[in-house]
């Protein structure tokens, strides 16, 4: 069994330290560990270019077209039974480099795209992206508490490769987080949780403190004016309500589950949609009207640049 651990703290700061913490519990119960520390990466953003969603509805793969060392993590990611997340708070969500992964993994990487394009080219998808059961943990940690974001970004993380998350734990107030022995012993709980389930994904169970919504366990909710409550994680539409003080997230399970963002059926319903999109956008890029548009776009104003 091997466990990855991936910090995106500094060197030595509170990040590593933590995700070493959590690979010393997973080495302890014999897994093999390794460690990545995310600054030592050459990470390009994403340039929404859709090249990837091309090649992978067209069967012929899922390559990002950018040359950096991006494919080198996936790889690393895909030979891991479970991974591990160190993940700092700046502004109540993920850092920036956490995003980047995300925009880099989908929807090139979503478990469903993948099995579109090993439908349209036998061998031309990674059998891994589509066979893989990696459970995965997050650990977020935050000077103050300005952390009400970061476990939606998470989730959201895991739920294009359908990854199974084991933990999705937050720690505010973390600056001296070091000096606290109860703490350090919680993270080493997440290392040992992420062992005991990768020995049978299919039968892992969340570890972590339960959400708002009994399905995803999010605790960040979307309120549409038509009085629908949406859930900002697995996008399933119910109702909330305040119960002996505590909210209750209630929903239609035979309508809601099945097209939940982070179930199959609803990846497939999901990628069915952005497959009706690409056409049309196709479509429209041969029509005059779209041609003579960009040229007045591209006429009207250039790019300032710093000068070199």
């Amino acid at each position: 069994m091997k466990i990855l651990g991936i910090s995106l703290g500094r060197k030595n700061g509170t990040n590593d330290s933590m995700c070493k913490e959590a690979l010393m519990a997973a080495k302890e119960m014999g897994a093999d560990v390794e460690f990545i520390l995310m600054f030592d990466l050459d990470i390009k953003h994403c340039t929404g270019c859709t090249a990837c969603t091309a090649a992978v509805f067209s069967g012929r793969g899922n390559k990002c077209v950018i040359k950096d060392d991006f494919e080198w993590l996936v790889d690393k990611m895909y030979d891991a039974d479970g991974i591990v997340f160190a993940v700092p708070i700046f502004e109540e969500g993920a850092p920036g480099i956490f995003h980047t992964i995300m925009d880099r993994f989908g929807p090139r990487m979503d478990k469903a795209t993948c099995m579109i394009g090993e439908k349209a080219k036998e061998g031309s998808i990674d059998p891994r992206y589509i066979q893989n059961q990696i459970c995965v943990s997050y650990m977020a940690f935050g000077g103050s508490e300005w952390i009400t974001r970061v476990q939606a970004d998470c989730f959201i993380q895991s739920m294009t490769p359908q990854w199974k998350v084991i933990d999705n734990r937050f720690f505010d107030h973390s600056l001296c987080l070091l000096a606290d022995d109860e703490k350090i012993a919680q993270v080493h709980q997440i290392g040992v949780n992420l062992v005991e389930a990768c020995k049978d994904p299919k039968k892992a169970v969340y570890q972590s403190e339960p959400g708002v919504c009994p399905h995803c366990h999010s605790r960040e909710f979307y309120f549409v004016e038509n009085g629908d409550v949406v859930c900002n994680q697995c996008g399933i539409v119910g109702e909330m309500k305040i119960e002996d003080g505590k909210p209750i997230f209630s929903f239609d399970e035979e309508v809601q589950i099945p097209i939940a963002h982070d179930v199959i059926s609803g990846k497939f319903a999901h990628m069915e949609d952005i497959g009706k999109s690409i056409g049309m956008q196709m479509a429209m890029k041969q029509s005059e009207d779209y041609k003579a548009k960009m040229k007045k776009y591209k006429e009207f104003i250039q790019p300032v640049k710093p000068e070199k």
